[in-house]
Formats: C-alpha cells, sequence, structure tokens
C-alpha cells in the first residue's frame, strides 16, 4: 500500500474530526418559556440535558455513522494506491509508433488509439514514492513519438499528469516507419548529464517499452540488447488493399493525351473485387472494375507475396489539372486508397537550330513532333542578349551544329562536334576512323536505337568530368556523353554528322526523338510535382515581403515568410493529399503527397521485431493496471455510509 498525499489527508482529518465532534457537544439555543408543570416536558428537560457543552460523549449511532463516512473520505484525500509493483524507481521510454500503417482501423477506433490507451496505463502503473518512506523513489518516463523521425513528447518525469498530456498530444502521420533515429534519442537523454545526474551512476539503463505493429523498415540496423526492449504488439488483421504505385504523364506525339498508370496489392488471404475511378479536379472520368487475387505464400521465413493487378487509362485532356486515382473499396488502412499526381497544360517543344546549313540535321529534326524548329546562324546566336535569351525561355533545346558560342544561356542543348567552353569538358585532339563499340541501349536517349556498324571519319577526343554520364563509346574516346553544369543540361555528340555514316541510317531519325524528349522533360516545369511523406515544400523566389499560404489537404492554412533567400520551405507534409501554394501575383501550384509504399502498406501486425542483434517477441497479453487506485473505492464507501446515516436519522425521528 502506497499514499500518494498522506500529509494532506492528515491536515485536513486534524481540521474535520474536531468540527464533527465539535459539533455534538455545542449547546442549543432554545427561548424560555414558564410552564405550569413539566410533566410533560420529561424529554425535553433530557434533551436539555445531552445537549449541555463539555459533558461526556454517549453512545450516539449518527455520530459514529458520520464519523466513518469522514474517515473514509479523507483516506480518498491521502490518495491510497495498492501497489503490486515494488522496488526501487525505474526508468522507461515510451517508443510509440504513429506511422501510416498505425492508422488501421482493425483495432478500434485505429491501431494507434490503441497504443495510446496502453502506454496511459504503463503510466498509471508506474511507481510513485510515498511521502512517507524517504527510501522509495518514483519511476521515471520519457515519451517519443516516431515514423520516419523521432520525436520527443517529453522528457523523463514522474508527472503522470505531463506524460498523459504528451501521450494524448501524439498526432498520427502517413509516413514510413523507422526506429533508429528514436532510439538514438532515447539513449542520449537517458545518459545525458543534468541534476539529477550525479544519481546516475547507480541507476540502470532505461528500459524501451516499444507500441507497434512491428512494421518497422530499418530493424536490420538497430542493435539493442536481449534485455534492453519490450514489445507490445498492435493490431489484429492483414487485410488490405493498396495503390503502391502510380503515373500519369502526358503523350510526346499527342500532349493532350494523358497515359496513366496505377498497380493495385492485395495483402489478405482472399481474392477481392475493386472499383478504381480516375477522375481530374473532382469530376469522374472512368470508372474500371478489377479483381486483385489474394496474396501467394512463399519460402519458409519471407513474408507472403502480394496479389498484384495493374491498370491503365488514357484520356484527354488539354489544360492543367490534379489527376487521382482511387480505389473505392473498404479496408482497413485509408491513406493508401488513392494516389495523386499534378498535371502541367500541354507543351509542344520549340528548338533552336544553330548551323551554317545542314540539310540533314533539320530534316531529322522536323520528322519529330515539335511545335517549332528555328534555323539561326552562329553569329546571329552570339548576337543575343543572354539574360533576355534566358528571361524569355522561348526555346526548350538548343541545337548546336559544330558551333562554340560565346555564352551559354541556361537552356538543353544538343551538340554535335566540339564542346561549348566553360563546362569542365576538353578536345584536345581530333581523332579519325572511330567505331562505336559500345552503348547504353536502356537509356532513355539510346532506348531503340541500334549504333552498331556506326562509322565516323573524324571525331573529337572528348576529356570529360567525373560526374559526366558517357552513354557511348568510341575505342579511344567517348562519344555520347551527358554533362550537367550551372542549371543547363549538355547531350554531348564528339563528332559532326556529316562526317558519319550515321546520318543516313533510320536511328539517327530515332535518336533526335528520343533526345528532344529526354532533355525537355530536364526543364523541371512539365512533370508531375509528386512528394513522399514528410518531404518539404521549397518555393523558390518569393517576391520581398509576400506571404506564403499553403493549404493542406484537410483545408487548414499556413502562413509562411521568404526566408533572405527569397525561398519558403513548409515541411509538414505528414498526411498524404494535395497540398496547394499560393503566392501574391503568381497562379495557384499544386503538390501531391502520395504513400506509395508496399511495405508500410502491408499491415500485417509482426508477433516479434527482429534487430540486427536480436529477436525480440511481443508481449501475451496488452499492459495491465500494476498500481491500483483506492480514492474510488474510498469515496463509494463514503457515500453509502451518509445513506445508512440518513435512513438511521429518518427512523429515529419517526420513533
Amino acid at each position: 500500500m502506497e499514499w500518494l498525499t498522506p500529509w494532506f489527508g492528515f491536515y485536513v482529518a486534524a481540521v474535520a474530526v474536531p468540527a464533527l465532534l465539535l459539533l455534538y457537544f455545542l449547546k442549543l439555543k432554545r427561548q424560555e418559556t414558564i410552564v405550569s408543570s413539566t410533566l410533560l416536558w420529561k424529554r425535553a428537560v433530557q434533551d436539555l440535558q445531552v445537549n449541555a457543552p463539555f459533558q461526556r460523549l454517549r453512545r450516539n449511532l449518527l455520530l459514529l455513522l458520520q464519523l466513518l463516512a469522514l474517515m473514509t473520505m479523507l483516506l480518498a484525500l491521502a490518495g491510497p494506491v495498492l501497489a503490486w509493483k515494488s522496488g526501487p524507481g525505474k526508468r522507461y521510454v515510451l517508443l510509440i509508433d504513429r506511422s501510416a500503417s498505425m492508422n488501421a482501423t482493425d483495432v478500434k477506433p485505429s491501431r494507434l488509439d490503441a497504443a495510446k490507451k496502453q502506454a496511459k496505463t504503463f503510466v498509471e502503473s508506474m511507481r510513485s514514492g510515498s511521502l512517507v518512506s524517504l527510501r522509495d523513489r518514483s519511476d521515471n518516463a520519457m515519451i517519443i513519438a516516431f515514423d520516419q523521425h523521432g520525436k520527443v513528447m517529453c522528457s523523463f518525469t514522474a508527472d503522470k499528469r505531463q506524460l498523459m498530456l504528451a501521450i494524448d498530444a501524439i498526432e498520427p502521420g502517413d509516413g514510413l516507419s523507422q526506429l533508429g533515429e528514436a532510439i538514438t534519442m532515447a539513449r542520449a537523454f537517458a545518459q545525458s548529464p543534468g541534476v539529477e545526474g550525479n544519481l546516475g551512476s547507480a541507476e540502470q539503463p532505461a528500459q524501451l517499452v516499444l507500441f507497434s505493429d512491428g512494421r518497422i523498415s530499418d530493424l536490420a540496423t538497430i542493435a539493442v540488447a536481449s534485455d534492453e526492449l519490450v514489445f507490445h504488439q498492435i493490431g489484429q488483421s492483414p487485410d488490405n488493399v493498396a495503390i503502391t504505385a502510380m503515373s500519369a504523364r502526358r503523350s510526346y506525339e499527342q500532349p493532350e493525351q494523358v497515359e496513366v498508370f496505377a498497380s493495385l496489392e492485395n495483402y489478405g488471404d482472399e481474392a477481392v473485387k475493386r472499383d478504381v475511378q480516375f477522375s481530374i479536379d473532382g469530376n469522374i472520368q472512368a470508372v474500371r472494375s478489377v479483381a486483385v487475387p489474394a496474396r501467394e505464400a512463399t519460402e519458409a521465413g519471407k513474408p507472403p507475396r502480394p496479389g498484384k493487378m495493374a491498370i491503365d487509362f488514357s484520356l484527354s485532356f488539354a489544360s492543367a489539372g490534379v489527376l487521382e486515382v482511387r480505389q473505392l473499396g473498404d479496408d482497413a488502412l485509408a491513406c493508401d486508397n488513392a494516389a495523386w499526381s499534378i498535371l502541367d497544360p500541354p507543351k509542344r517543344q520549340s528548338v533552336l537550330l544553330v548551323t551554317n546549313g545542314n540539310p540533314v540535321l533539320e530534316s531529322a529534326l522536323r520528322a519529330c513532333p515539335i511545335a517549332r524548329l528555328d534555323p539561326c546562324t552562329p553569329a546571329g546566336f552570339d548576337a543575343m542578349d543572354p539574360v533576355v535569351f534566358a528571361e524569355r525561355q522561348r526555346y526548350d533545346v538548343i541545337v548546336l551544329d559544330n558551333h562554340v558560342p560565346a555564352h551559354l544561356p541556361r537552356c538543353r542543348y544538343l551538340v554535335f562536334g566540339p564542346p561549348p567552353r566553360g563546362i569542365d569538358v576538353n578536345a584536345p585532339r581530333q581523332i579519325e576512323n572511330q567505331v562505336i563499340v559500345d552503348w547504353r541501349s536502356q537509356h532513355p536517349v539510346l532506348q531503340y536505337v541500334n549504333l552498331m556498324n556506326i562509322f565516323t571519319a573524324r571525331s573529337q577526343e572528348l576529356k570529360l568530368p567525373r560526374d559526366a554520364e558517357v552513354l557511348a563509346e568510341f575505342s579511344e574516346s567517348p562519344a555520347l556523353a551527358l554533362v550537367r553544369r550551372s542549371g543547363s543540361v549538355y547531350l554531348l555528340i564528339g563528332f559532326d554528322i556529316l562526317q558519319s555514316n550515321w546520318a543516313f541510317e533510320p536511328s539517327f531519325v530515332l535518336f533526335c526523338y528520343n533526345s528532344l524528349g529526354y532533355l525537355a522533360a530536364q526543364a523541371g516545369g512539365g512533370e508531375p510535382r509528386g512528394l513522399k511523406v514528410g518531404e518539404p515544400l521549397s518555393i523558390e523566389n518569393v517576391p520581398a515581403g509576400a506571404t506564403v499560404t499553403v493549404t493542406r489537404p484537410d483545408a487548414s492554412r499556413v502562413e509562411l515568410s521568404p526566408d533572405p533567400s527569397a525561398a519558403a520551405r513548409f515541411p509538414g507534409t505528414q498526411r498524404v493529399g494535395v497540398y496547394a501554394v499560393e503566392v501574391p501575383e503568381r497562379p495557384k501550384q499544386f503538390y501531391a503527397v502520395n504513400l506509395l509504399d508496399g511495405e508500410e502498406s502491408r499491415i500485417e501486425p509482426q508477433k516479434e521485431v527482429n534487430f540486427s542483434t536480436v529477436s525480440v517477441a511481443a508481449e501475451k497479453s496488452d499492459v495491465q493496471r500494476a498500481n491500483v487506485p483506492l480514492w474510488p473505492v474510498l469515496v463509494f464507501m463514503a457515500l453509502v455510509l451518509a445513506c445508512v446515516e440518513w435512513l438511521a436519522y429518518n427512523f429515529r425521528v419517526r420513533i
């Protein structure tokens, strides 16, 4: 038995008990009246004698019942706790998983709520030091919530109310589950010096208490001792159907056409049918019904392989919008039921050809699906103002045909012949009679391009920087290479196309087609603005004094101010959905935050967590109360005694 506030109860008793007894000592104030006889007033005289002050108390049932009721209430104020745990105070670190899989509703209302409930029960069961014993010490605990990052909700304290508030403050997220950072933080706090650090030399290491479903991705990189961590498993069912992949791209030949691809995975033991809905800006474009097979058993020791189903869809949409793919089935986890992609308006490429005259190259470029091809002489290109050229951004790709320009505006370049200056590429000499001996056929630039038997009479020997990407090679030098410098991309072909037989091969037109499509994609303006959960939004070139407004998927709004570099950063992308960014004098921008992670959607709870050093099995039962407060029982007894006293008083009055 422990007493949390014994002195408080003692002080209240020192006032309340004498006050109750004094009520029975007080003399009643009566009005004196002369009567002819006291024969009929014997009871009144006896009552007068009883209420005379400072006389010996007689046996009184009502006083006894009132004293008992008062004592039970005083005991309740003293804070008695029935302690099943004993011993010196310990330190605990409660690690509470708030990742995407903990939002599953197979445990009502959710796994995270169940974990928080068990953590509260654990806190209530912590040992509280007794004020009447200097040898007893309280248990201390700290709270850490984690997904892909750890967050300290409360440092070490014995204040149970503060710990409860910290647990209540944990909010769900849709991120991945990684425990390494949280354990590093826990050990750092447990070993940090402080006011109580002088007593820490004799203390045992803090006990780690993990509340999770066990779906943690970095367990193999974490080392724990065999008795350092206790695992409480949360969750029951593996059933879940998730969208684990999604992409939406405009066709290069027909930019108004959008090709959508999505992949569904079923982690349950039974095949399911799902309706998949495609919509743009909330307007439904199509609904497809698909059958997703059940998961399949694999080798012993490996998780079952989920059933997979791919679905594709093509639509015509000639403006900007937010594309959503959603599976309409009801399952335990909602954050992986939908995925989003941001569609920019279609744009056909504009190409600037800088040449002294090359009908073969010009014909190949005109065969590609581009909006405009503008030939330009080298002298005319050098006469352009590079600052004005970069600001207007009239061209998506610049093709340099045997010309080394005097200036290089920021753009994407397809270079035939000598490389430009200022990009860390040297051409010390010319080499002759070269044949392409190897090339990267899987690269987007060379996809389906056959370079076999391509011969050049003269070419440049290219000395490339270390970060260059070689796409094809001669026997003595790189033939094709990619170089990125100062925001520009350079696709280098180290020879004059007219000095080779490639100009007369069908693969040359295909190469031009691939190159223009690849370089246009490097501009950064046409690809979907997709982010992972927790990846921050970065808004550049914010006008001075302007305020950036970010609207979350739940419609809440956050206002940001730019830093001295005119950039604003929003790190709060912890939930999946579409985020809208508004900057004064600019069109509204949208960003899609998707989960798209098969391991996080695999919500089957784990019976043990396998660290790099040891495997920790889950506890067989939920956290149970170890220290039971007795004040509710005492308050109930006081109410019962008060009722009995009331009945006894009314019974005596009737008699």
